[in-house]
């Protein structure tokens, strides 16, 4: 992004929806350990009553199901690490390690799906007898069904409303523990009226939802990593946002990108060509404000403001640079050394436009003898070869002196 002519201006916004940080991490901590919680209770009685009635499928269940608590330790710890303050090693936060976690998350899910479908057309295939487990083990598998969809509605729930992608993979997961609930349920009531093979086909139509859902995580945390813009229509959102605060011309080169569940936004703002940069620079403030209103998520802001709009222009730094003032001021002081006008000046202003230097003198009284246009001539004659100086005015009052 271009540097020069114009001001810069930079927000975090620690507190970038209506909870906090803090009450996010808490909230997010509280939902994941009451699903390993969960998760041990629906292990334990799985493997016990597995064992009890003979059915492998429970007993590889419960395996299942205490896996998990493994994935919420994991959730645990990447929530409390990514959603820690922005420091010095890391400005823009540590929202990456969410995006990390979620395609981690998303290949166990891809990692589960396949598992299941495997084992299932291996049953199928291999026309393995299922013995009737009775009604006291689909009375525990139905219990656990239930237990593990409440858990993933919670979590769904939380993960919207702290805005988390990580916590919505954790509860695609406790979905797919309950998928595969409802697979080893449908085995176990197939078996107990003698259809065997219903079980296995089950599976593999629950091993494709669970895939898609783990693809689906992976496809998103990726373009995440790679600094995918937001749509469309939140981008032009965004910038008609910004253009309709009062002293915006207009906005150009917005780009957006997400960090975890934070969204960074960069946008150039053309203000007046001649308004003070203190001015200016409120007005981008301005901007970053109701952004922020409009845009919770927004976490940080950074605008660049313009004197004029060069959106499809090369970048500044890549051109010919234009004298700063101490060379500005040296030149023109031996080409009107010799006018009364220059050493009448009590004050000098320069603008930066169309890539040339317009300057301004402010004098307490014209000299003797002289007036605007005659003053005004002299010095365009005496400047006339330098090619960088654009328009020359005179003002001429109590001024800056």
């Amino acid at each position: 992004m271009d540097k020069e002519p114009g001001t810069n201006g930079q927000e975090t916004n620690g507190s970038h929806s209506k909870m906090d940080r803090a009450t996010q991490t808490r909230e997010a901590h509280k939902v994941t350990l009451i699903g390993a919680l969960i998760d041990f209770a629906v292990g334990v009685a799985k493997m016990i009553t597995g064992f009890t009635v003979g059915s492998a499928a429970l007993v590889a269940d419960g395996i299942h199901s205490f896996s998990d608590i493994l994935t919420d330790i994991f959730v645990v710890a990447a929530t409390h690490f990514g959603r820690q303050e922005p420091d010095n090693n890391h400005p823009y936060g540590h929202g990456r390690i969410e995006t990390l976690a979620t395609l981690w998350l998303g290949s166990v899910l891809i990692f589960v799906a396949g598992g299941i479908a495997w084992a299932s057309i291996t049953r199928l295939v291999g026309g393995e007898p299922i013995p009737a487990p009775g009604l006291w083990a689909i009375g525990i598998a139905v219990l656990a069904l239930l237990a593990k969809e409440w858990i993933y509605r919670y979590t769904m729930q939380v993960a919207r409303r702290v805005n988390s992608r990580l916590l919505e993979a954790n509860a695609w997961h406790s979905r797919s523990d309950a998928l595969s609930t409802l697979v080893v349920l449908v085995g176990l009531v197939a078996a107990q009226v003698g259809v065997g093979w219903m079980d296995a086909i089950a599976a593999i139509v629950v091993g494709i939802m669970v895939g898609q859902v783990g693809w689906r995580l992976l496809w998103e945390s990726s373009q995440e990593l790679i600094d995918t813009a937001l749509p469309t229509d939140e981008r032009d959102a965004m910038q008609q946002a910004a253009e309709e605060v009062s002293g915006v011309r207009s906005v150009h080169d917005l780009r957006t990108r997400k960090l975890g569940s934070d969204i960074l936004l960069d946008l150039h703002i053309v203000v007046p060509p001649r308004v003070t940069v203190s001015e200016a620079h409120e007005i981008g403030n301005e901007a970053s404000r109701r952004l922020r209103e409009a845009f919770p998520n927004l976490h940080d802001v950074t605008f660049h403001i313009d004197p004029e709009d060069d959106s499809g222009e090369t970048e500044h730094s890549l051109r010919p640079g234009l004298p700063l003032r101490a060379d500005v001021e040296g030149v023109l002081d031996r080409v009107w050394n010799g006018l009364p006008i220059w050493h009448a000046r009590v004050a000098l202003d320069l603008h930066y436009l169309d890539n040339q230097v317009d300057v301004s003198l402010y004098v307490n009284a014209l000299p003797p003898g002289q007036d605007l246009d005659t003053a005004a001539n002299e010095l365009r004659q005496a400047a006339a070869r330098l090619a960088w100086v654009g328009r020359l005015r005179i003002w001429v009052g109590p001024g800056k002196g």
